[in-house]
């Protein structure tokens, strides 16, 4: 039975590498998950960042996460493919649960965005972003100033 579910495959590609090189290579994996059989639905760009400890002697990486819709016998294939490939220092691919994808979809509402927007991996306006952000902001900032009078209930032995 092909049952296809929602999958989010998360790479990391070593960021010495040119862009239309990074560029090749997320091309090269969305379309091996095409070619075997699945969907792109978002393509997130997250950039060069400092990775948290080296990996094969690399400091930096380029991150993408990509999100798809494919049958399971895909996934060991993909993994695979990522494993042989040199220039894809780590790897993760997670089951996408629906809740998950309802909330992306109903944050992007909230911030002005639109369904396909959310679904394709639009950016929004920035000033809404902003905005959205001043908002979140504050109510971090009023819950963290909030102090708490009572003290816990201390047990004394008799």
């Amino acid at each position: 039975m092909n049952l296809r579910r929602d999958y989010e495959t998360t790479f990391i590609v070593n960021a010495a590498l040119e862009d239309a090189d990074i560029e090749s290579v997320i091309s090269k994996v969305t379309g091996y998950i095409e070619n075997h059989g699945g969907q792109i639905n978002e393509i997130h760009r997250w950039g060069r960042r400092r990775l948290a400890y080296p990996i094969n002697k690399k400091y930096n990486g380029y991150y993408v996460n990509i999100v798809y819709e494919a049958t399971a016998s895909t996934i060991p294939i993909l993994e695979r493919f990522m494993v042989l490939e040199d220039t894809v220092l780590r790897h993760l691919s997670l089951i996408l649960p629906k809740k998950l994808s309802e909330f992306r979809v109903k944050r992007a509402i909230e911030r002005g965005g639109t369904v396909h927007d959310a679904l394709s991996g639009k950016p929004f306006d920035k000033e809404r972003t902003g905005e959205y952000k001043d908002k979140v902001r504050k109510s971090t900032k009023s819950w963290l100033n909030q102090e708490y009078i009572e003290d816990p209930p201390v047990k004394t032995e008799n």
